[in-house]
């Protein structure tokens, strides 16, 4: 920078090019706060006010100025313009409207702007380029309505928004653009729908230095789980480019969650990342000639758009941004924000910040839960999957419409099956039962308008449109959690309302059991105190996908398939370690972060050996064993040389969610430990890998499942903080049944004599070494008659599935 551009760099952060008593149209963002909304629109004041009261704090902002809602109405006025637009749409039709529109657009591009304005509008770029030292600043031109992005009403993206622009003559025409798109077809309607008078609404222009975020990576965030609305999740969706891909759908983001009680606290809390599909990228194509879209390259595609550092900062400053706006108005005020990190000086930026109006503008139903389930007999096999937009079940017939022309055929409930949506789909979306695109995430126009219409959608599928035909009956299932499913033909289903504060009080905790991260902020809705036992299993079966000790020995697989297929599921991440620990790490942290702060007891991995074997590169590691049942399972693979640098990644991603991410909530569960000097020999193994017991309050618990731990309940006190019985393990290994033999099922009962005796002598064992005791297994859930042995032996826990939960509650306040 030369000292010219020095000192006009400082006369511009001092004063404006006018005293502010001469400016009529204008006004700097950095004198702007949100108590000026009806002078410069809902995005300009939120811009102004956060330049303005977080910029210390560290949330950037870029700088610009506001074209005030005045200079709108002088517009107007001095082109006669104001009369003429009322008139024509108060005597047009709904089947007219569409070249009414056209025509009052055509009418304002082609009008003058007067020229004081023109002159103030010239000065005020000036100023910003030389602000930013640069004579030919690019900046975005962006609509912000009087009425856009108010707490109860949502505005957005209705106008529009010209990036890429430099110049004054160029701000000029696209001022005149922004202005014309307040009166598109889709505007006009959504305001006489809201019950707005088109000219109770004025139009306000920001002017924004640009981001060059098409040399780097955009995108959209929410303070708050999108779908369930739990509140202690922050979640970013980003990809490469311009953030236009993602609010489209033209693209799958990259989907990070970050917990924030503890992010508060200082720890490193992102509790999951997901690998989007980004194919594409919006770019500049030059200064005033728009923008394109490229291909991107396959490498890239594999890699996340954010680093944790930049995942981290930003989560930091939509903390900050919410805390603000929560502060201005008196409650919790979840945000909605748009976010883009430049390519030059690798800065993320804040572009815009609104209040979230779904889960805002619902009635407090903290005391009613909701929920959806499926009534068939077995659980049918999906036709289509992708990522699930509210938490309802609808069956109805497909229409799959590919074209946006083609919208008006679609019947009111029909089931919508499109590539994806933007604005102009919005007749059609109001009149569907349920909506499935290609394309898109959670944050994405269709995602966006179906959670405000309360219509069920699923994004992201890839192939709906080439799977589903117009016609078909299908079932779209979007309650079991952020992963979403289609079904073939009418699937049984129903709808219940639990009254939570009508439930009644029972004389023991009641927790739930959990495998599926993504189900786990609604399960943590129920009445629980917390999970009495979460699956490691499931997360590496579904998310981690191949054997651990692939990840460790690559080397001992000599099927290039199984190779490159385990090199995809690592392109993400620094190195196939890596990949492993944060992945399990996050499936955890998920839940964790659900229940936080309830207590969450993780048990450590507990495949079997022939289900190990199916993973990938498994048969690579595994024996074959042929009753694996009571084979090398459990505690006695945590210390043999044939998987302890596997159960070595295990500890690193637990003691991750605990010391890096702060989820203290978590207690570690060890399965199947036969003898006491097994106990010894994996806590040892435990501590090894800095899991000490006591150590940052880490509590161990042991399954009491094998009847040695009954047996010697005294000696196992002396290494574990509590037990939690496993009746399925322990009534098999205590009658001798096999519990998968269809030829013994009837003798598989845990409320034989003998299986009631030790489950007794295990509690009474507990209690008299001052030890926590709970059940994880089926039996209270399927027989009511020893949940009350129990509890009557004084059980500090049942931990039930998520679908027994309520049933048992009710069926035991009796």
């Amino acid at each position: 920078m030369n000292a010219k551009h020095i000192v006009l760099a400082l006369i511009c952060s001092v004063a404006p090019i006018k005293a502010q008593s001469e400016l009529h149209y204008i006004k700097p963002f950095n004198q702007i706060t949100l108590d000026d909304i009806m002078l410069v629109g809902g995005k300009n004041a939120s811009l102004g006010q956060m330049i303005s009261h977080l910029s210390k704090q560290g949330v950037r902002v870029p700088n610009g100025f506001a074209i005030t809602a005045d200079a709108y109405w002088h517009f107007l006025h001095e082109n006669k313009l104001s009369e003429v637009i009322k008139q024509l749409i108060k005597q047009c039709s709904l089947e007219e409207l569409p070249e009414v529109a056209h025509k009052i657009r055509d009418m304002i591009v082609n009008a003058n702007i007067p020229a004081a304005l023109s002159q103030e509008i010239g000065a005020a770029y000036r100023n910003l380029c030389m602000m930013y030292s640069n004579e030919h600043l690019d900046v975005a031109v962006r609509s912000s309505g009087t009425a856009e992005d108010l707490p109860n009403a949502s505005f957005a993206g209705q106008q529009d928004t010209y990036l890429n622009i430099r110049g004054v003559d160029a701000i000029l025409n696209n001022y005149k653009k922004c202005i014309a798109s307040l009166f598109n077809e889709r505007a006009i309607l959504y305001r006489i729908e809201q019950g707005f008078d088109s000219f109770d609404v004025a139009l306000s222009v920001g002017v924004q230095k640009m981001v060059r975020s098409d040399l780097a990576s955009s995108g959209v965030a929410f303070s708050l789980d999108t779908e369930s609305g739990f509140p202690d999740t922050i979640t970013i969706n980003g990809s490469y480019g311009l953030g236009e891909m993602v609010v489209q759908g033209a693209v799958t983001p990259d989907e990070f969650r970050v917990h924030k009680p503890t992010l508060k606290k200082g720890h490193r809390s992102i509790i999951s990342k997901t690998l989007g599909n980004k194919t594409i990228q919006m770019i500049y194509e030059g200064s005033n000639k728009g923008v394109k879209e490229i291909e991107i390259p396959i490498l890239d595609q594999r890699l996340f758009c954010l680093t944790d550092d930049e995942i981290i900062h930003l989560a930091q400053s939509i903390c900050d941004i919410e805390d603000h706006y929560s502060e201005l108005y008196d409650r919790w005020t979840p945000m909605d924000v748009e976010w883009a990190k430049d390519g030059i000086d690798g800065n993320i930026y804040i572009v815009q910040a609104r209040p979230e109006t779904v889960h805002a503008q619902r009635t407090p139903t903290k005391n009613v839960l909701i929920t959806y389930h499926l009534d068939a007999p077995t659980q049918p096999t999906p036709i289509v999957q992708g990522q699930s937009v509210g938490q309802h079940i609808v069956t109805g017939k497909a229409h799959v419409i590919e074209d946006l022309s083609q919208i008006a055929v679609l019947k009111e409930g029909e089931i919508l099956i499109t590539s994806m949506t933007d604005p102009d789909w919005v007749p059609a979306m109001k009149k569907a039962g349920g909506i499935i695109t290609n394309h898109g995430g959670r944050t994405c126009h269709a995602a966006i308008v179906s959670r405000e219409l309360g219509v069920p959608a699923l994004v992201g599928t890839g192939n709906a449109t080439h799977i589903i035909r117009t016609g078909d009956i299908i079932t779209l299932d979007c309650s079991q959690g952020h992963n979403g499913m289609v079904y073939a033909g009418n699937i049984a289903h129903r709808k219940e309302e639990i009254y939570l504060d009508r439930l009644p009080d029972l004389p023991v905790k009641v927790m739930v059991n959990i495998a599926e991260p993504s189900s786990a902020f609604t399960t943590a809705q129920l009445p629980v105190a917390g999970v009495g036992l979460a699956r490691t299993e499931f997360i590496i079966n579904n998310a981690i996908k191949a054997h651990p000790m692939a990840f460790i020995h690559p080397e001992r697989i000599d099927d290039l398939e199984v190779m490159k297929e385990i090199s995809k599921l690592c392109s993400a991440y620094d190195n196939p370690r890596e990949f492993f620990v944060s992945s399990l790490a996050q499936g955890v942290a998920t839940i964790a972060a659900a229940f936080y702060p309830r207590p969450v007891i993780v048990r450590m991995s507990d495949f079997k050996s022939n289900e190990y074997g199916h993973l990938l590169g498994g048969s690579f590691f595994e024996p074959n064993e042929e009753n694996p049942m009571i084979g090398f399972r459990g505690a006695s693979r945590y210390y043999d040389p044939a998987y302890q640098e596997a159960f070595g990644l295990e500890c690193e991603a637990m003691k991750r969610v605990r010391n890096e991410m702060g989820l203290t909530n978590i207690k570690l569960m060890l399965p199947f430990v036969r003898t006491i000097g097994e106990a010894e020999k994996t806590i040892n193994v435990m501590a090894q890998h800095g899991l000490k017991r006591g150590e940052n309050a880490l509590e161990l618990i042991m399954m009491c499942e094998i009847p040695s731990n009954v047996i010697c309940i005294d000696e196992f006190s002396q290494f574990f903080d509590g037990f939690s019985i496993g009746s399925n393990d322990l009534t098999q290994l205590t009658l001798g049944v096999d519990r998968d033999s269809g030829k013994l099922l009837h003798l598989f009962d845990e409320r034989d004599l003998a299986v009631k005796r030790m489950l007794k002598m295990a509690i009474e064992g507990a209690l008299r070494n001052n030890k926590y005791i709970g059940i994880c297994g089926q039996g209270p859930s399927d027989h009511p008659e020893i949940a009350q042995y129990l509890t009557e032996l004084g059980i500090h826990s049942l931990s039930l599935n998520a679908d027994t939960v309520i049933p048992f509650i009710m069926r035991h306040s009796v």
